[in-house]
This record gives C-alpha cells, structure tokens and sequence, in this order.
C-alpha cells in the first residue's frame, strides 16, 4: 500500500509542474484565473503532505 501512496504523490507532483508550466501564457486575471489556480495547488499540497504522512498507517505491516 506505501508503494501506492507513493505513486499517487509522484503522480500528483507530475501534474502540478505539467499545470504550472502550461498556465506560463494564460493572463491570470481573466475570470478569477488566479484564485482558482491558488485554491487548487494549496488544497493539492494540503493533500500530498496529508498522504504522506499517513504512508505509515497505511503500511500493511502496521495494521492490526
């Protein structure tokens, strides 16, 4: 299961550096752009350390 759990934040990381690096030419004050952009990456980050911490539970060697 950690190995999972270590797929899920490499693949999360991948599309966050895909997404800042194809949002370079948007003009973030369109629409409110910029709110949405940084609500999503901190709830994502908020995400990926909430995974990471728990890769230890969720190791089936520390299950009961």
């Amino acid at each position: 299961m950690a190995a999972t759990v270590d797929r899920a934040i490499d693949d999360l990381d991948a599309a966050m550096r895909r997404l800042r690096k194809s949002v370079r030419g948007i003009p973030f004050r369109a629409g409110g752009f910029r709110t949405t952009h940084r609500n999503l990456a901190r709830d994502v980050a908020f995400l990926m350390v909430q995974l990471d911490s728990a890769r230890g539970m969720l190791d089936g060697k520390n299950n009961r």
